[in-house]
């Protein structure tokens, strides 16, 4: 399963459904296990903040995507992201990008 499957199949599943396929996804994918909790919660914060266009299978548009990899780099010191973290949530919203 990846995201693409995920977002073509968010209109037909319950909050709860997509909630626990979203954090499947993300702790079985290897791509993004080198994440580590704190940071997936970060992930998972923001995903739950655009919750409404995934569920009509839409994704994040690349604008909203640019805006939260900005705030995340210019947080990064507060929020202890390495550089290699910031890369890596970067691949994982480019995945959500309609």
């Amino acid at each position: 399963m990846d995201i693409k499957d995920l977002l073509k199949d968010a209109h037909n599943l319950t909050n709860y459904e997509f909630k626990n396929r979203l954090e499947r996804l993300v702790s079985e994918n290897y791509r993004y296990r080198n994440l580590d909790t704190k940071n997936r919660k970060l992930v998972f914060d923001i995903i739950r903040k655009y919750h409404s266009y995934l569920r009509k299978g839409y994704g994040i548009s690349p604008t909203m995507i640019r805006n939260e990899n900005y705030r995340l780099y210019k947080n990064r010191n507060k929020l202890d992201l390495s550089l290699e973290d910031l890369e890596d949530i970067k691949e994982i919203l480019n995945e959500f990008k309609k």
